[in-house]
Parts: structure tokens; sequence; C-alpha cells
């Protein structure tokens, strides 16, 4: 009786590694994650944070210093509102919705340099940075054990 080595479900295609780098290296062009956004906002380095939601959804609860431009209203107002020197970080709800990425087309379409801030305000509100209501009151979540450190430590990744 002969026995058969299992066989990898992770490396059934094998990894390579110049596709790699140019995968994920691209992934990091195109997006960013709320741990970063928070950092950059804290330390005041250049960019510019654009909550693409309804009206009703900013009202709810947004990331603090953002601008608020629906994805509909893009084309119509980006140049007014928007440095076109700065790099536009865009955010939806979260990892289930693609407003995000419909945002960010319509910015690349206009010729700005974009970025998708991954988990959108989801991740946002449950890793615990501050929230900012439409009537300008800001709360802050408790960190969601399942997103970030509890202990408020970083994850230095």
């Amino acid at each position: 009786m002969t026995t058969t080595a299992a066989q990898s479900a992770a490396t059934k295609v094998p990894a390579a590694s110049a596709e790699a780098l140019q995968h994920f290296s691209a992934r990091l062009a195109f997006e960013t994650d709320v741990s970063d956004v928070a950092a950059d906002l804290a330390a005041g380095a250049p960019g510019t944070v654009v909550d693409t939601r309804s009206l009703e959804s900013w009202n709810h609860g947004h990331v603090p210093g953002a601008i608020h431009l629906p994805t509909a209203q893009i084309a119509k107002q980006a140049a007014e509102l928007i440095d076109r020197d700065k790099t536009v970080v865009v955010y939806c709800w979260g990892p289930g919705c693609n407003g995000a990425q419909k945002a960010a087309v319509e910015f690349a379409r206009l010729g700005y340099t974009v970025k998708e801030m991954l988990g959108g305000f989801e991740y946002w509100a449950r890793e615990g940075w501050a929230v900012e209501t439409g009537i300008g009151a800001i709360t802050r979540r408790s960190v969601d054990p399942l997103t970030a450190p509890a202990s408020g430590m970083s994850c230095v990744c």
C-alpha cells in the first residue's frame, strides 16, 4: 500500500516572487488602511480624505477632517473642493461595499492621485478612531479586538 503526501491547498498553485512583488506593490500603490490614514491625519501629512457616502451616512458619523463628496457629485464638484496636488484617500461604508472603488475611478478619470482606505468607515470606527457626527460631536467606540489590538498597541505593520 502506498501513501500519498497531502497536497497543500495554499501552495497548490506555486507562489511566484516576481509576480508577487508586482501584485502586492500595485495593491499598495492604490490602497491604504485606516491606521495609516489615522497616523497621517495626526501628523498633518498632506492628503485629502473624502467620504463618498450619502449625507445621511455622513451625518451618522465620518472621519474627522474628511470632506463630504458623494460619488455622484465628484465629477461636478471635485475641482472646487479638492486640491489636485494632494493624494485623495476615498472611503465608503466598509469592505462589503464597492462605493470607494467607484469614487476612486471618478477621481482617477479627473486626473487625481487616489487611494482607497481599506475597511472604510466601518473599520475606522471598529478600530476605535475618533468619529465626528453631522452636528460636530466627536465620539469614539471601544476597539473591536477582532480588528485591532484592544490594548491600544499598534500591530506595527
